[in-house]
């Protein structure tokens, strides 16, 4: 009987420590971690809730948080497509609406038309497809031109064009075929036929190709380009439109992105506009988000547009940051030297050549709000082909760029560029060229008559002022407005790429 008793006791003394142990409200004890408190401070304020479900107001400031985030999310993921967006309607603002129509830079693109991170030492020829409209299109490019690509509609590489290209700078047709293009296909070019194929994601495809100056001259390649350029629909190819070179040079214009709400109607068109699977349904997803839907009509009540006007204020804000405070330490070139690269991680689908941490997405938004032009040839080693690029946002010490001091860099000898080296000056409000009192806010050692020290190395100067005697190599910034610089190598040569030659950084004058 005693021992009855006693394991009676035990039972009621062990269950009543159990149920001493369960959660209020539950039959068992229920982990802490997957419980949500009554109240929580967060960032964005006190978020109240009865038993996990949030009240009326905490719903309300949490949908307003996610929808400005998902307007965040557009705009970082988005930038490469409406950047394209802003190109073609460049063009259609100087009169290129068809692909017979071309845009042409035959005394240099200077500071006038807004061009991100455009170059004033290399002639260019621009030309916009609508795969949609002609269908299959080809591209007769001449012999003699010099890096050039095809981008579509989100920014990315179809195929290289010109000394990069498959012609290798010998000249050749390349035939540019449309999504979901059904009909009959000309053989390739390796496969015994005329064309060079490539299938575009998108209608629209933009085209920029590039000529070298000779003798510090434009004229070459204006006359290469007007002679041997030739864009019109595969179906037109026994009589082709005759083309139009629409000249733009000192023209002012923009072909850049809005940082402000407008960028969700730019966005809009690209949506309308081109076929359903040009993105994936991830980014689809993003758009829709914000009510961005293919076929449907863009309508934000007053609500969201007071979101999205937040949401792309935040974001333009953080691409900022990205581009001119970089934080990533890939993006350096040089241990000791303030130089960025354009393609952070190497890869031109920011992949980071294996793709084993999926896409770089800060490293994305570095490039495309700063440049556009999309190439593998930009970002691989192609020692004496294709190009390179170093961007510089701060002095040595540090400090950004004041238009108002005065800079000196060092150029060492033998810059290892097969056909030549630039450095261009950009205004970090529009990342196009600085408008100053000089046309064109560069040197290249082609095209200027550069005053070389007696090792053959150049020293440059920044200022508002040109120092006394060093005229030739100065380039004028304005008191008031700060400033960064692109420095390219065309036919970069190993040295660059073993790192054995390095120019030095802008260190400030005091």
């Amino acid at each position: 009987m005693k021992a009855a008793t006693t394991i009676a006791a035990a039972l009621a003394l062990t269950c009543g420590t159990a149920f001493a142990q369960n959660t209020p409200g539950f039959n068992e004890k229920i982990p802490a971690e997957i419980m949500t408190p009554d109240k929580v401070e967060t960032s964005i304020g006190t978020l109240n809730f009865a038993d996990g479900i949030p009240d009326a107001e905490t719903t309300q400031k949490l949908y307003d948080h996610l929808d400005t985030l998902r307007a965040f999310e557009a705009f970082l993921n988005f930038v490469p497509a409406t950047s394209l967006e802003g190109i073609r309607q460049g063009h259609i603002s100087q009169g290129a609406t068809e692909c017979n129509q071309v845009l042409i830079f035959k005394e240099l693109m200077d500071s006038n038309p807004l061009f991100l991170t455009g170059n004033t030492d290399t002639v260019y020829c621009f030309g916009m497809l609508d795969l949609e409209k002609d269908g299959p299109t080809v591209v007769e490019i001449p012999p003699g031109c010099g890096p050039g690509t095809c981008d579509d509609a989100f920014f990315r590489f179809v195929i290289d064009m010109g000394l990069p290209g498959p012609d290798r700078g010998e000249g050749g047709k390349y035939l540019i075929v449309p999504p979901g293009y059904e009909g009959e296909v000309p053989k390739d070019k390796k496969d015994g036929g005329d064309y060079y194929v490539a299938h575009s994601r998108s209608y629209a495809n933009w085209m920029p190709l590039r000529g070298f100056l000779v003798d510090g001259k434009p004229d070459a390649a204006v006359k290469m380009f007007k002679d041997g350029v030739k864009i019109y629909p595969l179906s037109k190819a026994d009589n082709p439109p005759a083309m139009e070179f629409i000249s733009c040079s000192k023209e002012v214009f923009n072909t850049i992105h809005a940082n402000t709400y407008e960028f969700y109607e730019e966005l809009n068109h690209v949506i309308q506009r081109e076929p359903i699977d040009f993105i994936d349904p991830e980014l689809r997803g993003i758009a829709a988000s914000i009510g961005i839907v293919k076929g449907k009509e863009f309508a934000p009540d007053e609500r969201m547009k007071k979101i999205l006007t937040d949401g792309v204020a935040i974001a333009n804000g953080t691409a900022r940051a990205i581009a001119f405070r970089n934080r990533d330490p890939r993006s350096k070139i040089f241990k000791d030297r303030q130089w960025t690269s354009g393609f952070i991680g190497g890869d031109y689908r920011w992949l980071g050549g294996d793709g084993l941490a999926g896409r770089d997405l800060d490293a994305r938004t570095f490039f495309f709000y700063l440049a556009t032009v999309n190439t593998p040839a930009m970002a691989m080693k192609m020692v004496g082909k294709g190009s390179q690029y170093a961007l510089v946002f701060v002095d040595k010490d540090g400090e950004s760029f004041d238009g108002s001091k005065n800079y000196k860099l060092h150029i060492p000898a033998n810059a290892p560029a097969k056909n030549f080296w630039s450095i261009v000056v950009y205004d970090p409000q529009t990342r196009s060229e600085l408008q100053t009192s000089q046309p064109f806010p560069s040197k290249n050692n082609t095209g200027d008559e550069l005053v070389e020290n007696a090792d053959g190395s150049v020293d440059l100067y920044f200022g508002p002022k040109a120092p006394d005697g060093k005229e030739a190599n100065w380039v004028a910034t304005v008191p008031g407005k700060g400033w960064f610089a692109c420095f390219r190598l065309y036919g970069p040569l190993e040295p660059w790429f073993d790192k054995t030659w390095r120019p030095g950084d802008i260190e400030l004058v005091k």
